[in-house]
Protein backbone atom coordinates (compact mmCIF):
# COMPACT_ATOMS: atom_id res chain seq x y z
CA UNK A 1 0.00 0.00 0.00
CA UNK A 2 1.11 3.13 -1.18
CA UNK A 3 0.62 6.58 -0.49
CA UNK A 4 -1.30 6.90 -3.42
CA UNK A 5 -3.93 4.47 -1.82
CA UNK A 6 -4.47 6.36 1.83
CA UNK A 7 -6.23 8.99 3.22
CA UNK A 8 -4.20 11.86 4.86
CA UNK A 9 -3.77 10.09 8.11
CA UNK A 10 -2.31 7.04 5.98
CA UNK A 11 -5.17 4.64 6.10
CA UNK A 12 -5.69 2.92 2.78
CA UNK A 13 -8.79 4.45 1.27
CA UNK A 14 -12.01 1.98 1.40
CA UNK A 15 -12.82 2.82 -1.90
CA UNK A 16 -9.15 0.93 -2.83
CA UNK A 17 -9.36 -1.86 -0.84
CA UNK A 18 -13.48 -2.92 -2.25
CA UNK A 19 -11.69 -2.17 -6.14
CA UNK A 20 -8.90 -4.68 -5.07
CA UNK A 21 -11.91 -7.07 -3.97
CA UNK A 22 -13.79 -6.64 -6.97
CA UNK A 23 -10.80 -7.36 -8.96
CA UNK A 24 -10.39 -10.77 -7.11
CA UNK A 25 -13.81 -11.79 -7.78
CA UNK A 26 -14.16 -10.85 -11.19
CA UNK A 27 -10.92 -12.84 -12.02
CA UNK A 28 -11.75 -16.33 -9.97
CA UNK A 29 -15.28 -15.72 -11.14
CA UNK A 30 -14.51 -15.68 -15.14
CA UNK A 31 -12.37 -18.50 -14.71
CA UNK A 32 -14.66 -20.85 -13.77
CA UNK A 33 -17.23 -19.47 -16.24
CA UNK A 34 -14.64 -20.24 -18.78
CA UNK A 35 -13.63 -23.47 -17.15
CA UNK A 36 -15.76 -25.77 -19.60
CA UNK A 37 -16.44 -25.64 -23.54
CA UNK A 38 -18.55 -22.99 -24.72
CA UNK A 39 -19.57 -19.81 -25.68
CA UNK A 40 -16.33 -17.69 -24.04
CA UNK A 41 -17.50 -14.90 -21.51
CA UNK A 42 -16.48 -12.19 -19.11
CA UNK A 43 -17.80 -12.07 -15.38
CA UNK A 44 -19.96 -8.91 -14.57
CA UNK A 45 -20.64 -7.62 -10.73
CA UNK A 46 -24.54 -7.63 -10.13
CA UNK A 47 -24.18 -7.48 -5.92
CA UNK A 48 -21.54 -6.93 -3.24
CA UNK A 49 -23.40 -7.56 0.09
CA UNK A 50 -22.51 -5.86 3.15
CA UNK A 51 -19.07 -5.62 3.68
CA UNK A 52 -17.18 -4.93 7.32
CA UNK A 53 -13.51 -2.89 7.46
CA UNK A 54 -12.49 -5.22 10.49
CA UNK A 55 -9.66 -3.71 10.77
CA UNK A 56 -7.69 -0.15 9.19
CA UNK A 57 -5.10 -1.13 6.67
CA UNK A 58 -2.41 1.73 6.53
CA UNK A 59 0.51 2.92 4.28
CA UNK A 60 3.71 0.17 4.00
CA UNK A 61 1.48 -2.61 4.69
CA UNK A 62 0.60 -5.31 2.09
CA UNK A 63 -2.49 -6.58 1.39
CA UNK A 64 -3.31 -10.29 0.39
CA UNK A 65 -6.46 -11.00 -1.34
CA UNK A 66 -7.63 -14.46 -1.84
CA UNK A 67 -11.29 -15.26 -3.30
CA UNK A 68 -13.05 -18.51 -3.37
CA UNK A 69 -16.36 -19.72 -5.02
CA UNK A 70 -19.15 -20.57 -2.73
CA UNK A 71 -22.10 -21.09 -4.48
CA UNK A 72 -23.22 -20.94 -8.38
CA UNK A 73 -26.70 -20.64 -9.68
CA UNK A 74 -27.58 -21.48 -13.28
CA UNK A 75 -27.08 -17.89 -14.18
CA UNK A 76 -24.85 -16.42 -11.23
CA UNK A 77 -21.55 -16.91 -9.12
CA UNK A 78 -21.30 -16.02 -5.51
CA UNK A 79 -17.57 -15.21 -4.34
CA UNK A 80 -16.25 -14.97 -0.77
CA UNK A 81 -13.36 -12.65 -0.84
CA UNK A 82 -10.61 -12.27 2.36
CA UNK A 83 -8.28 -9.38 2.53
CA UNK A 84 -5.21 -9.90 5.13
CA UNK A 85 -2.87 -6.97 6.03
CA UNK A 86 0.88 -8.31 6.83
CA UNK A 87 3.24 -5.50 8.22
CA UNK A 88 6.60 -6.33 7.25
CA UNK A 89 8.35 -4.94 9.35
CA UNK A 90 7.09 -6.83 12.36
CA UNK A 91 5.48 -9.78 10.57
CA UNK A 92 2.10 -9.65 12.00
CA UNK A 93 -0.88 -10.20 10.03
CA UNK A 94 -4.67 -9.30 10.26
CA UNK A 95 -7.74 -10.24 8.75
CA UNK A 96 -9.03 -6.63 7.83
CA UNK A 97 -12.36 -7.52 5.17
CA UNK A 98 -14.68 -10.55 4.23
CA UNK A 99 -16.78 -9.57 1.75
CA UNK A 100 -19.38 -11.64 -0.77
CA UNK A 101 -19.78 -10.94 -4.09
CA UNK A 102 -22.49 -12.10 -6.99
CA UNK A 103 -21.25 -12.20 -10.48
CA UNK A 104 -23.12 -12.81 -14.08
CA UNK A 105 -21.67 -14.23 -17.52
CA UNK A 106 -21.70 -12.24 -20.13
CA UNK A 107 -20.86 -13.19 -23.37
CA UNK A 108 -18.52 -11.39 -25.39
CA UNK A 109 -19.94 -11.58 -28.54
CA UNK A 110 -23.48 -10.40 -27.11
CA UNK A 111 -22.91 -8.40 -23.97
CA UNK A 112 -26.93 -8.67 -23.35
CA UNK A 113 -26.76 -12.64 -23.20
CA UNK A 114 -26.32 -14.12 -19.95
CA UNK A 115 -24.78 -17.28 -20.17
CA UNK A 116 -25.06 -20.96 -17.84
CA UNK A 117 -22.42 -21.04 -15.47
CA UNK A 118 -20.70 -24.22 -14.89
CA UNK A 119 -21.90 -25.96 -11.58
CA UNK A 120 -19.37 -26.19 -8.61
CA UNK A 121 -19.04 -29.21 -6.93
CA UNK A 122 -19.30 -28.84 -3.27
CA UNK A 123 -18.30 -30.53 -0.10
CA UNK A 124 -21.46 -31.25 1.70
CA UNK A 125 -24.96 -30.83 0.46
CA UNK A 126 -25.43 -28.51 3.20
CA UNK A 127 -23.31 -25.84 1.27
CA UNK A 128 -25.44 -26.26 -1.58
CA UNK A 129 -28.86 -25.89 0.44
CA UNK A 130 -27.25 -22.66 2.43
CA UNK A 131 -25.75 -20.92 -1.08
CA UNK A 132 -29.34 -21.83 -2.46
CA UNK A 133 -31.25 -19.63 0.38
CA UNK A 134 -28.69 -16.94 0.26
CA UNK A 135 -29.08 -16.31 -4.00
CA UNK A 136 -32.96 -16.51 -3.37
CA UNK A 137 -32.45 -13.73 -0.65
CA UNK A 138 -30.36 -11.27 -2.79
CA UNK A 139 -32.36 -11.99 -5.29
CA UNK A 140 -35.39 -10.27 -3.50
CA UNK A 141 -33.17 -7.29 -1.83
CA UNK A 142 -32.18 -6.20 -5.44
CA UNK A 143 -36.15 -6.33 -6.46
CA UNK A 144 -36.69 -3.96 -3.03
CA UNK A 145 -33.69 -1.43 -3.76
CA UNK A 146 -34.45 -1.22 -7.20
CA UNK A 147 -38.51 -0.43 -6.18
CA UNK A 148 -36.82 2.85 -4.32
CA UNK A 149 -34.72 4.16 -7.09
CA UNK A 150 -36.29 7.37 -8.10
CA UNK A 151 -34.86 9.48 -5.50
CA UNK A 152 -32.74 12.69 -6.81
CA UNK A 153 -29.98 14.62 -4.75
CA UNK A 154 -30.44 18.53 -5.72
CA UNK A 155 -27.92 21.61 -4.28
CA UNK A 156 -29.12 23.41 -1.71
CA UNK A 157 -28.68 27.23 -1.48
CA UNK A 158 -26.94 28.36 1.75
CA UNK A 159 -27.64 25.00 3.91
CA UNK A 160 -26.88 25.29 7.87
CA UNK A 161 -24.30 23.22 9.55
CA UNK A 162 -24.80 19.87 9.97
CA UNK A 163 -27.84 19.89 7.81
CA UNK A 164 -28.16 17.26 4.70
CA UNK A 165 -27.50 20.29 2.32
CA UNK A 166 -24.66 21.01 3.87
CA UNK A 167 -22.57 17.93 3.31
CA UNK A 168 -23.82 16.10 0.48
CA UNK A 169 -21.87 15.88 -2.56
CA UNK A 170 -21.91 15.18 -6.00
CA UNK A 171 -18.97 13.93 -8.28
CA UNK A 172 -18.87 14.14 -12.45
CA UNK A 173 -16.67 11.69 -13.92
CA UNK A 174 -16.10 10.77 -17.82
CA UNK A 175 -15.97 7.07 -18.41
CA UNK A 176 -12.69 6.30 -19.91
CA UNK A 177 -11.05 2.82 -21.73
CA UNK A 178 -8.87 2.33 -18.79
CA UNK A 179 -12.32 2.20 -16.36
CA UNK A 180 -13.47 -1.03 -18.36
CA UNK A 181 -13.62 -4.06 -19.14
CA UNK A 182 -12.80 -6.44 -21.88
CA UNK A 183 -16.57 -5.64 -22.83
CA UNK A 184 -16.25 -2.06 -22.95
CA UNK A 185 -18.65 -1.64 -19.65
CA UNK A 186 -17.00 -0.13 -16.64
CA UNK A 187 -15.56 -2.72 -13.93
CA UNK A 188 -17.22 -2.72 -10.67
CA UNK A 189 -14.46 -2.06 -8.22
CA UNK A 190 -13.81 1.22 -10.19
CA UNK A 191 -17.43 2.23 -10.01
CA UNK A 192 -17.40 1.62 -6.02
CA UNK A 193 -14.03 3.01 -5.34
CA UNK A 194 -15.78 6.45 -6.46
CA UNK A 195 -19.04 5.95 -4.34
CA UNK A 196 -16.66 5.27 -1.51
CA UNK A 197 -14.68 8.87 -2.33
CA UNK A 198 -17.89 10.54 -2.79
CA UNK A 199 -19.12 9.04 0.55
CA UNK A 200 -15.40 9.83 2.40
CA UNK A 201 -16.12 13.18 1.49
CA UNK A 202 -19.66 13.72 2.76
CA UNK A 203 -18.38 12.41 5.83
CA UNK A 204 -15.43 14.55 6.28
CA UNK A 205 -17.66 18.07 5.64
CA UNK A 206 -20.11 16.60 8.46
CA UNK A 207 -17.38 15.94 10.77
CA UNK A 208 -14.70 17.93 9.91
CA UNK A 209 -12.32 15.46 10.98
CA UNK A 210 -10.13 12.30 10.07
CA UNK A 211 -12.99 9.42 8.73
CA UNK A 212 -12.76 6.17 7.59
CA UNK A 213 -14.88 3.57 5.93
CA UNK A 214 -16.66 1.26 8.64
CA UNK A 215 -18.93 -0.83 6.38
CA UNK A 216 -20.50 -1.05 2.94
CA UNK A 217 -24.47 -2.23 2.89
CA UNK A 218 -25.34 -4.48 -0.03
CA UNK A 219 -24.11 -2.60 -3.74
CA UNK A 220 -26.43 -3.39 -6.10
CA UNK A 221 -25.53 -2.92 -9.64
CA UNK A 222 -28.74 -2.27 -11.78
CA UNK A 223 -27.35 -1.27 -14.98
CA UNK A 224 -24.01 -1.44 -17.18
CA UNK A 225 -21.85 1.86 -17.54
CA UNK A 226 -20.63 1.61 -20.82
CA UNK A 227 -17.67 3.58 -21.80
CA UNK A 228 -18.48 7.21 -22.78
CA UNK A 229 -21.12 7.41 -20.37
CA UNK A 230 -20.51 10.79 -18.19
CA UNK A 231 -21.51 9.46 -14.58
CA UNK A 232 -22.64 11.46 -11.83
CA UNK A 233 -21.70 9.70 -8.31
CA UNK A 234 -23.97 11.65 -5.44
CA UNK A 235 -23.97 11.06 -1.80
CA UNK A 236 -25.85 12.63 1.55
CA UNK A 237 -25.91 11.82 4.58
CA UNK A 238 -29.22 9.68 6.09
CA UNK A 239 -28.48 8.90 9.32
CA UNK A 240 -26.06 9.65 13.01
CA UNK A 241 -25.55 7.45 15.58
CA UNK A 242 -23.33 8.62 18.26
CA UNK A 243 -20.10 7.34 16.61
CA UNK A 244 -21.38 6.13 13.11
CA UNK A 245 -22.68 8.05 9.93
CA UNK A 246 -24.89 6.65 7.08
CA UNK A 247 -23.82 7.93 3.71
CA UNK A 248 -26.53 6.82 0.48
CA UNK A 249 -24.81 7.17 -2.84
CA UNK A 250 -26.34 6.98 -6.35
CA UNK A 251 -24.48 6.25 -9.78
CA UNK A 252 -26.50 7.95 -12.66
CA UNK A 253 -25.23 7.62 -16.39
CA UNK A 254 -25.84 9.82 -19.30
CA UNK A 255 -24.64 7.51 -22.42
CA UNK A 256 -24.25 9.97 -25.04
CA UNK A 257 -21.78 8.85 -26.91
CA UNK A 258 -22.78 6.22 -29.65
CA UNK A 259 -26.80 6.00 -28.68
CA UNK A 260 -28.19 8.89 -26.77
CA UNK A 261 -30.55 8.18 -24.29
CA UNK A 262 -32.32 9.07 -20.51
CA UNK A 263 -30.43 9.18 -17.54
CA UNK A 264 -30.84 6.25 -16.29
CA UNK A 265 -29.65 4.64 -11.99
CA UNK A 266 -26.94 2.48 -12.16
CA UNK A 267 -25.85 1.64 -8.68
CA UNK A 268 -27.18 1.83 -5.36
CA UNK A 269 -25.38 1.79 -2.10
CA UNK A 270 -25.34 2.65 2.10
CA UNK A 271 -21.63 3.59 3.15
CA UNK A 272 -21.45 4.03 6.99
CA UNK A 273 -18.33 5.76 8.79
CA UNK A 274 -16.83 6.69 11.65
CA UNK A 275 -14.89 9.78 13.02
CA UNK A 276 -11.43 9.30 14.40
CA UNK A 277 -9.06 12.19 16.57
CA UNK A 278 -5.24 12.53 14.97
CA UNK A 279 -4.23 9.29 17.46
CA UNK A 280 -6.91 7.28 15.67
CA UNK A 281 -9.33 7.05 18.51
CA UNK A 282 -13.28 7.21 18.06
CA UNK A 283 -14.67 10.65 18.29
CA UNK A 284 -18.98 11.19 18.56
CA UNK A 285 -20.05 12.14 15.57
CA UNK A 286 -22.20 15.84 15.38
CA UNK A 287 -26.08 14.69 14.91
CA UNK A 288 -27.37 15.05 11.41
CA UNK A 289 -30.57 17.87 11.35
CA UNK A 290 -33.25 16.79 9.32
CA UNK A 291 -35.37 19.36 8.13
CA UNK A 292 -38.45 18.06 5.74
CA UNK A 293 -40.37 15.10 5.73
CA UNK A 294 -38.43 13.06 3.69
CA UNK A 295 -35.29 13.69 5.31
CA UNK A 296 -36.93 12.82 9.11
CA UNK A 297 -38.48 9.25 7.25
CA UNK A 298 -35.06 8.61 5.62
CA UNK A 299 -33.17 9.05 8.88
CA UNK A 300 -35.83 6.84 11.02
CA UNK A 301 -35.17 3.81 8.10
CA UNK A 302 -31.75 4.59 8.86
CA UNK A 303 -31.54 3.93 11.94
CA UNK A 304 -33.87 0.26 11.61
CA UNK A 305 -30.67 -0.35 9.33
CA UNK A 306 -28.33 0.69 11.96
CA UNK A 307 -30.33 -1.24 15.00
CA UNK A 308 -30.67 -4.52 12.53
CA UNK A 309 -27.05 -4.43 12.07
CA UNK A 310 -26.06 -4.00 15.66
CA UNK A 311 -28.90 -6.84 16.83
CA UNK A 312 -27.03 -9.32 13.99
CA UNK A 313 -23.50 -8.42 15.83
CA UNK A 314 -24.76 -8.78 19.13
CA UNK A 315 -26.07 -12.13 18.55
CA UNK A 316 -22.91 -13.12 16.64
CA UNK A 317 -20.59 -12.15 19.36
CA UNK A 318 -22.86 -14.20 21.93
CA UNK A 319 -21.07 -17.49 20.86
CA UNK A 320 -17.79 -15.88 21.32
CA UNK A 321 -18.01 -14.77 24.89
CA UNK A 322 -19.32 -18.33 25.98
CA UNK A 323 -16.34 -19.98 25.11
Amino acid sequence: MSPDDANIAGNVHGGTILKMIEEAGAIISTRHCNSQPGEPCVAALARVERTDFLSPMCIGEVATVSAEITYTSRRSVEVQVNVLSENILTGAKKVTNRATLWYVPLSLKNVDKVLEVPPVQYMRKEQEEEGKKRYEQQKLERLETKQRNGDMIFPVINPEPYTVGYSQSSLIHLVGPSDCTLLGFVHGGVTMKLMDEVAGIVAARHCKTNIVTASVDAINFHEKIKKGCVITISGRMTFTSNKSMEIEVFVDADPFVDEPQERYRAVSAFFTYVSLSKEGKPLPVPQLVTETEDEKKRFEEGKGRYLQTKAKRQVHLQPLAQQ
